[in-house]
């Protein structure tokens, strides 16, 4: 059984589409599964931000395929380890646990660097931010994809 991996921001345009694309691009996709979702409804059905598309293709990760959508309390359930990008989703998320179970599975995502940076910062508003943010998500999605392929 693959083991399933979600990737966290606020509205699923920048951050979290560029963190399963580059995580998908690390794994083998029959061991594991990547998605991702936004604790906001704001871009719904939407592509990811064409910025973020931009930065994913310079680095050889197409994410232009992927659709927004709202994390649910389901996602809990369907997913093994869920990843936010900061600490504003990470509580977020928390909020919508109906059991610690469901919060064990939650994690920042640069908590998998040893660094004392421990949020993706959101590059919505930062047209140089999306080449920084990628850097920071690639390292990250490197240490989980070894830890991953080691279970």
């Amino acid at each position: 059984m693959a083991i399933k991996v979600l990737m966290v921001c606020l509205g699923n345009i920048c951050r979290s589409p560029l963190a399963e694309g580059i995580l998908q691009n690390k794994v083998d996709s029959d061991e594991i599964h990547v998605d991702s979702a936004g604790t906001g409804g704001y871009h719904i059905g939407s592509k990811p931000d064409p910025r973020s598309i931009e930065v994913g293709k310079r680095h050889s990760i197409d994410i232009s395929h992927q659709r927004c959508r709202q994390f649910t309390t389901a996602d809990f359930d369907a997913f093994d380890v869920i990843y936010a990008m900061d600490r504003s989703n990470y509580r977020n998320i928390i909020a919508l646990a109906q059991n610690e179970h469901h919060k064990n599975k939650v994690k920042l995502l640069l908590e998998a660097l040893d660094t004392s940076t421990m949020e993706v910062p959101d590059p919505y508003y930062d047209d140089d931010g999306f080449e920084h943010v990628f850097h920071l998500i690639d390292e990250a999605c490197t240490v989980i994809a070894k830890k991953l392929d080691n279970k």
